[in-house]
């Protein structure tokens, strides 16, 4: 997660954004929240991706069907406008790091923590089984279940980016090469997705397998592709060998999950399709399982506490750094996106329009779609801001989205030496 830059938006569609949090070759990804208080992380697709009609086609009907996931195991597609000049697709922030950096051990700086415990990759199984299940229910297969995909939280693990890939097969040769996106990650793709077979939900299953093993050994079960050969070695190896898992599960003293685990893995990662589990046996295999609220922990005390200590820093993140262009809550705009309108500045000391304060909302109204203006030093206007809107119904080709699990940037307390307002520390959840 990275500062915004003068030649990022403010806003996209109702959403004011807070911080980049990455980019890919389909776009870049920010962190943003609405009026109503949800965060969420929107997606603004690539300029060459927009201009090609056969990918906006695809994007349109990928989107809708991605809205109909269910989203206790996804993050939940809330929002978007395909009919944008720049497609943008808005998806519940799940707060939590992901499988690859949990176990990038030894990189510090990525909260590495190694691999996880064979019991807790029991409960990943679990979870990313019934994300699949649901993912499939809804017509789609994932295309590219990798460990940067998969997130970690104190109740169970999230899917992201699911369904969307498929928009690209649509893309020409000449523009993929021009994004320099690849439909898939070679570590963890399939051996049909490889050799360009008919991909189904048993491709995402090889992938579930490679994404298990991954967590419980701490690498790619047929390598990474650093060394000779490259990515080409590597899909050579899952094309034609078998797996590399360790001594997981071996030996007369083997950890009884850890040998269930090695077993699942095994399975999932079979040459034929046919010869693998589906995800409704997957979840069968690892039962009992214990999830929920009232479950006992899944994951090791020292990554749940990080997981704490990063839900208090979203908190803050409302809060601007210094020379980022944003005073109080209103970010500074330049130029808008072409086509876009950019809303008046309120006065100052007071809440953007559309705004509430206290407690979860889900009734708020998204009034509008747009891309609002860059970041550049100059007079003070907000980001348009609108209200958030309830699941499941839509307005202008969108979808409005459910009461967050924050509520909105507070308002109140004492005013700084600049004027902008001090917002006190929330004293818990239920603080505003």
């Amino acid at each position: 997660m990275t500062d915004l830059t003068p030649e990022d938006p403010v806003g996209i569609g109702g959403y004011r954004l807070l911080r980049r949090l990455g980019a890919g070759g389909m776009g870049r990804v920010y962190l943003g929240r609405s009026s109503g208080g949800r965060t969420v992380a929107v997606k603004l697709v690539k300029p060459e991706l927009a201009c090609d009609p056969a990918f906006r086609a695809r994007f349109r009907l990928e989107v809708e069907a991605a809205r109909r996931v269910g989203e206790r195991w996804t993050a939940p597609v809330l929002d978007a406008d395909t009919e944008a000049d720049t497609p943008w697709v808005a998806t519940g922030y799940i707060a939590g790091p992901s499988l690859a950096q949990v176990v990038a051990a030894g990189q510090p700086a990525r909260h590495g923590r190694g691999p996880l415990p064979p019991g807790s990759v029991r409960v990943l199984a679990y979870g990313l089984a019934s994300a699949l299940l649901d993912i499939h229910g809804a017509g789609l297969v994932h295309r590219d279940l990798k460990p940067s995909n998969v997130l970690l939280t104190i109740d169970g693990p999230r899917v992201i980016d699911f369904g969307i890939a498929r928009a690209l097969d649509e893309v020409t040769d000449t523009t993929l090469t021009g994004t320099g996106m690849v439909v898939g990650s070679p570590g963890f793709m399939s051996p049909e997705q490889i050799t360009g077979g008919r991909l189904s939900a048993a491709s995402d299953v090889f992938s579930l397998g490679g994404v298990l093993a991954h967590a419980a050994t701490g690498r790619p079960p047929f390598g990474g592709g650093g060394g000779a050969g490259g990515v080409h070695s590597v899909m050579f190896r899952i094309a034609s060998e078998e797996p590399d898992l360790g001594n997981l599960g071996t030996g007369p003293d083997a950890d009884a999950d850890a040998v269930l685990v090695r077993e699942l893995i095994t399975a999932c990662l079979a040459k034929d399709p046919a010869a693998r589990p589906a995800p409704e046996d997957v979840v069968a295999h690892v039962q009992p399982v214990a999830v929920g609220a009232s479950a006992p922990p899944w994951l090791p005390a020292g990554l749940l506490a990080e997981l704490g200590r990063a839900a208090v820093r979203l908190l803050d993140t409302d809060t601007p750094p210094s020379g980022s262009g944003m005073h109080g809550n209103h970010p500074r705009p330049g130029p808008a996106v072409p086509g876009t309108p950019v809303a008046p500045a309120p006065a100052e000391g007071t809440a953007p329009p559309g705004h509430r304060s206290g407690g979860h909302h889900s009734g708020d109204r998204t009034t509008g779609k747009r891309v609002t203006g860059h970041r550049t030093a100059g007079r003070h206007a907000p980001a348009a801001r609108h209200g958030g809107a309830r699941d499941g119904t839509s307005r202008h080709a969108t979808s409005r989205h459910g009461a967050g699990r924050h509520g909105p940037a507070p308002h109140g307390g004492a005013r700084t030496p600049h004027g902008a307002r001090r917002r006190p520390r929330p004293g818990g959840r239920g603080s505003r």
